[in-house]
């Protein structure tokens, strides 16, 4: 029994948690700001029902990490069913007019939003000068405020998917033990990406990551250059490799049909698939988005080893 001043003798007292502070204290869950601007995804290559699915799949995961979150898709080339970039920064712009119109009708002592309306994030693993070309000009041509972020690699998190996408393929085995070297049924692999001089130079940077975690020699070479996958094929034979891959350094919708298999026959080896709706795509994705706002991304950027 307790008494007026407290529990009786011997009894437990049930004390609230202390909330936790400093580094320690969990923190507070990030959701986008109020009247953020729109993630768009601009998303390369011919559009298609698989395009449109891994782009849906790309932007959910963003969303998922970023409660709140205005996220987009257009078309470099679009059309009647696949909305162009164009016309997707042009409607998030109608959209923000309206928003503020209606505000002010309503009574709101509101201010004209400034700022950009959407953060254009293309969908690629890497620099294709070609292509970021077009989607600033599409950019240009909307006529809307709008900002464009960089590439998304390279970074570690491709280099997991590159890791992934190889084990899948029976080409890399996953490290079940969680550590950083792993047994490899390849013992050279071929990086392949397009975008010319440019984007060999930002694909080697992941595969020298790629080259730690399979702990076998990685070299990048150009799909659209002819001759580049047949001669760094063979220049990993010469320097002792005997069994190769091909990894696209690539996440899809940028890939030429065909292309893959061509060079894969090229270098005389087999193909991981590419990249894809990898969760990696998504956080990176938003990464870009959140780096052009100028605010902290999630916490939670990385994904389990396997």
């Amino acid at each position: 029994m307790s008494s007026p001043t407290g529990p009786a003798s011997g009894l437990p007292v049930r004390m609230p948690r202390p909330r936790q502070a400093g580094r320690h204290r969990r923190p507070e869950p990030l959701a986008a700001p109020e009247g953020a601007p729109a993630l768009v995804l601009a998303v390369p290559g011919t559009p298609s029902a698989a395009t449109r699915s891994l782009a849906e799949e790309v932007v959910s995961i963003a969303r998922s990490e970023l409660p709140g979150l205005d996220a987009r898709i257009g078309y470099v080339d679009g059309d009647d069913e696949f909305p162009t970039l164009q016309s997707v920064l042009s409607h998030a712009a109608e959209e923000r007019t309206a928003r503020f119109e209606q505000a002010r009708a309503a009574g709101s002592d509101v201010s004209e939003p400034d700022g950009p309306v959407g953060i254009v994030v293309p969908l690629l693993a890497g620099p294709d000068n070609a292509l970021l070309r077009r989607i600033r000009q599409a950019v240009m041509e909307s006529r809307v405020a709008a900002e464009l972020t960089d590439v998304l690699g390279p970074h570690p998190l491709l280099a997991e998917a590159l890791h992934v996408r190889l084990s899948e393929a029976g080409l890399a085995r996953a490290d079940r033990a969680r550590l950083f070297t792993v047994a490899t049924a390849a013992d050279g692999i071929v990086l392949a990406t397009v975008g010319g001089e440019d984007a060999v130079q930002a694909a080697g940077i992941t595969g020298m990551l790629l080259a730690a975690r399979l702990a076998v020699p990685v070299m990048a070479a150009a799909l659209d250059e002819e001759g580049s996958i047949a001669a760094i094929a063979e220049q990993l034979r010469d320097s002792g490799s005997q069994q190769l891959a091909l990894a696209p350094y690539l996440i899809g919708p940028e890939l030429d049909a065909g292309l893959l298999e061509a060079a894969a026959k090229e270098a005389g080896c087999s193909a991981a698939e590419a990249l894809g709706p990898y969760p990696a795509i998504g956080k990176l994705a938003l990464s870009q988005y959140t780096s052009a706002l100028g605010i902290a991304p999630p916490q939670n950027q990385g994904a389990p080893a396997f």
